[in-house]
């Protein structure tokens, strides 16, 4: 492991306290590989402040000495993009201590939370005051919000709600110069000048650290209405999805697509998790609203019963309680951790128009199989806002082994089809150190030499981050 000077691990344990500064390999350790156990690395320290002036005042010190930063927060990243390279040269910095709910403004119905509050937290700070934060992650007990800012997280509720972007009102953040930017604005609409909180956003701790961010809250729902419906195809969930916007329009909060495999998968690793029905694909539908005498759920219930009469659908369980609607979302959210229980998979999140999806179903079955003979597809995501996680594995644990050593042509394979019908590479998890080759295949050359200036211009000794920024290195152009 490469060892930073005295001098300079002085300095940090000066800005942050001894107790906050970790050297030791046997505790920096959990912290050097990501969620999924792909990547592993090195770091000469970790440091954790305590607040943004000392955020700003390790930025400035690194940026003296040429040290490489790793932001970390929750490290539930699915990319990477959290995790140092095997340099040791770099110090990873931990926002958790940075976790106060600073204030709550109901009539402007704003938030500001700092960067280390889990997810969890800030939803239990706005349900206690009677709001609503919708952001919704399977990790919401241990992701943070600088991490959900640092990926543009979505999740769940994007189809109703948007994405971390859509929910982020200012931030907080220091720049690679040392600088604290104090971009907490809290404004419906604020066009003077460059979007400063949008760039940062999405980002990946390469152009800053978040330390805090005024988020949106909204009403608390008075009724939930969440339902299990079985469907033969994923043109027919398509289908039916253009159905429930046109009749429940705004109301339609979630509409994920579960394949085949996947519930396969927690009948086996989650046994007490039954499914609520039977059928070759299934779709988790909730529609929500805040009035106090809406006649939701019978509505709800009437259409779904037309929807079956039609023979749209082949069945449909509408939870009757809170227990049962929560029963409901403990499938979806068990999904990723049945995968990795049967092994590791070669993962895709994906998005694409909507339209598209049964398409590219079909036409990448055929092109996987023709390459990898028995692969299984465990799709699974957001249809409603054309979200897909697409992941790779084969049954037998030698032949799984073989498919992961393949995992740049499956790569290929599946990105090729997702850019032939105008889609990305990646929805809501970023780039890290997965897809950096892949980005540069499939993003046109104009808009890699924007972000290298745009890199260049704010962080010109490439300090923050650098494993996500290797974005101008000439790399072979797909279809040459």
């Amino acid at each position: 492991m490469a060892k930073q000077s005295s001098d300079f691990l002085e300095a940090l344990a000066t800005i942050v306290g001894e107790a906050n500064l970790l050297t030791d390999p046997a505790e920096l350790q959990p912290f050097l590989t990501d969620w999924r156990g792909r990547f592993t690395g090195r770091a000469s320290a970790m440091v954790r402040p305590g607040a943004p002036e000392e955020v700003a005042a390790i930025v400035r010190l690194c940026l003296a000495h040429n040290v490489p930063i790793v932001p970390q927060g929750g490290n539930t990243g699915l990319c990477g993009g959290a995790t140092p390279d095997m340099s040791g040269e770099a110090i990873i910095l931990q926002v958790k201590r940075l976790n106060r709910v600073r204030s709550l403004d109901l009539e402007n119905n704003v938030l500001i939370a700092e960067a280390g509050c889990t997810l969890l937290e800030v939803q239990t700070a706005a349900r206690a005051a009677g709001r609503l934060f919708p952001l919704s992650l399977a990790s919401e007990g241990s992701c943070q919000i600088g991490g959900n800012l640092a990926t543009n997280a979505g999740g769940v509720h994007v189809l109703r709600y948007g994405s971390m972007r859509d929910l982020t009102l200012g931030v907080e953040a220091v720049l690679p110069n040392g600088e604290i930017w104090p971009g907490l604005y809290a404004l419906r609409k604020n066009n003077a000048g460059y979007d400063l909180r949008n760039l940062l956003i999405g980002s990946e701790g390469t152009l800053g650290i978040f330390t805090a961010a005024a988020l949106k809250l909204y009403p608390l729902p008075h009724n939930t209405v969440t339902c299990w419906l079985g469907l033969a195809s994923p043109e027919a969930a398509v289908a039916l999805l253009g159905k429930v916007q046109a009749e429940f329009d705004a109301r339609l909060t979630a509409f994920e697509l579960i394949c085949p495999l996947a519930q396969k998968l927690m009948s086996r690793h989650f046994p007490e998790l039954s499914l609520p029905l039977a059928s070759p694909w299934g779709v988790l539908c909730e529609l929500s609203d805040s009035s106090k005498r809406s006649e939701l759920a019978t509505l709800t219930e009437t259409f779904f019963a037309e929807r079956l009469a039609r023979g749209e659908l082949l069945g449909a369980t509408l939870a009757r309680s809170e227990r049962e609607q929560e029963a409901f979302w403990l499938l979806r959210e068990h999904i990723s951790e049945a995968q990795k229980r049967e092994g590791i998979s070669i993962k895709h999140d994906i998005a694409l128009p909507i339209s598209k999806i049964g398409e590219f179903l079909a036409r990448i079955t055929a092109r996987l199989e023709k390459h990898f003979p028995g692969v299984r597809h465990t799709a699974f995501g957001h249809l409603g806002d054309g979200n897909l996680h697409f992941n790779l594995s084969m049954a037998d644990k030698a032949e799984n082994e073989r498919l992961l050593m393949d995992e740049e042509i499956a790569n290929q394979i599946v990105y090729d089809c997702v850019d032939e019908l105008g889609g990305s590479i990646s929805a809501e998890h970023g780039i890290g150190r997965l897809k950096q080759a892949m980005l540069r295949r499939y993003k046109p050359q104009a808009e890699l030499a924007a972000i290298a200036a745009i890199k260049t211009a704010l962080d010109p000794k490439g300090i923050m981050n650098v494993l996500q920024t290797a974005i101008e290195e000439p790399t072979q152009r797909k279809g040459m």
